[in-house]
């Protein structure tokens, strides 16, 4: 499976682009109730929502109230300065202001627009396990500017891209890895250099980003980051203040 990880991620990304990922497919009927009728739901004992993080069947992470009535999804590029925009912007104010309340749960997942970058920042943004999940992605959105100005670098460098045209996923991951500073960054937010290196080497979890973008595309209709979808419908904007006016809409 391994070997197939790549061409199926750079057949999806052929189709699917960076601040693109609004209308079009799939449900887009957003949730409607009145201005603030979702009732707000206390937190277990000793904790906020913001600090309940898990996994998800679809190979996510959500962050919040499990069985909050409004569930926010978005999919993702951790290259895609539109993802980057609402990253810096978006992320502590639905937290704070909406997550935190109980009334909205929030899910991270990966949607590889950009091929091999994207599969390195994916790789070892999920290597530190679900608490760290959203602390290290907001990180490297804050960080972003500088990522991707190595990687405008990067696709200049044709011996680099040429090794690593033809590589397995995981030797491809790496390369990406050590020379875009992933690794480098990950390792300063306290994993270690083995456990990051043996995440950029993890088949299961190659294969699970690649099911992950193929499910978004065939099941949800996403063609482009970032796409949101609340309670299963597509959100009709990409900023934040679009998605918050959608929850609002939808009752938070």
């Amino acid at each position: 499976m391994m070997r197939m990880a790549i061409p199926l991620l750079a057949a999806v990304s052929l189709l699917a682009g960076c601040g693109s990922g609004a209308g079009g497919g799939g449900n887009s009927s957003t949730p409607s109730a009145p201005a603030g009728s979702v009732k707000a739901v206390a937190a277990p004992a000793g904790q906020d929502w913001t600090q309940v993080v898990s996994a998800t069947p679809a190979g996510g992470y959500v962050v919040g109230n499990p069985d909050a009535e409004l569930k926010l999804v978005e999919y993702g590029s951790r290259t895609c300065p539109t993802c980057g925009a609402f990253g810096q912007t978006g992320m502590r104010p639905l937290e704070d202001n909406y997550v935190k309340s109980g009334k909205v749960s929030y899910e991270f997942r990966d949607f590889l627009v950009h091929g091999p970058p994207d599969l390195a920042a994916a790789l070892l943004g999920r290597c530190a396990g679900p608490q760290p999940f959203f602390p290290i992605l907001e990180q490297m959105y804050i960080d972003q500017p500088k990522f991707l100005d190595t990687q405008m670098k990067i696709a200049q460098d044709q011996a680099f891209l040429q090794q690593t045209q033809n590589a397995a996923p995981a030797q491809v991951a790496t390369a990406w890895a050590e020379k875009m500073g992933y690794l480098e960054f990950i390792k300063q937010r306290g994993v270690p250099e083995a456990q990051a290196r043996a995440c950029l080497t993890d088949a299961k979890a190659i294969d699970q980003l690649t099911r992950m973008m193929q499910d978004g595309t065939d099941k949800n209709g996403v063609t482009g980051t970032p796409t949101f979808i609340l309670n299963g419908a597509k959100v009709d904007g990409v900023t934040w203040a679009q998605v918050e006016t959608a929850l609002k809409n939808a009752g938070a």
